[in-house]
This record gives C-alpha cells, sequence and structure tokens, in this order.
C-alpha cells in the first residue's frame, strides 16, 4: 500500500503506527495510515486484516 520512499513499516511491524497517514478525520476520531492500519484517537488500532487492538491505557501508580 505505500508507495514512498522510505516505505513506512508494516500493518504487523512493532512501529506500525509510525507510517503517514492518508486520511485524517478528527471529528469522526479516526485516521487510516497508508499501510491499511486504522488507529483511533483513544490509541486502539483495527488491523487490515480485521483484527482490533484495544486501546492503550496508563498504569495507575
Amino acid at each position: 500500500m505505500c508507495s514512498h520512499q522510505p516505505p513506512c513499516p508494516a500493518a504487523d511491524d512493532a512501529d506500525h503506527d509510525a507510517a503517514r497517514t492518508v486520511a485524517f478525520h478528527p471529528e469522526q476520531g479516526w485516521s487510516l495510515l497508508c499501510n491499511g492500519l486504522v488507529i483511533f484517537d483513544d490509541t486502539g488500532e483495527l488491523l487490515p486484516d480485521g483484527r482490533a487492538v484495544d486501546p492503550r491505557r496508563p498504569a495507575l501508580v
């Protein structure tokens, strides 16, 4: 999906959320990255294969 150089990390890479944003919808709370990942304002993610990643919550001290 990524056509620029250097290519963005793949959706299954550890740093996958470092890919470039191709669609940004702050009014709806989500962005589409060039690797097919949808990221949400609450830090949840939707992977290109349809799997969901739960939001990351900060640890309480």
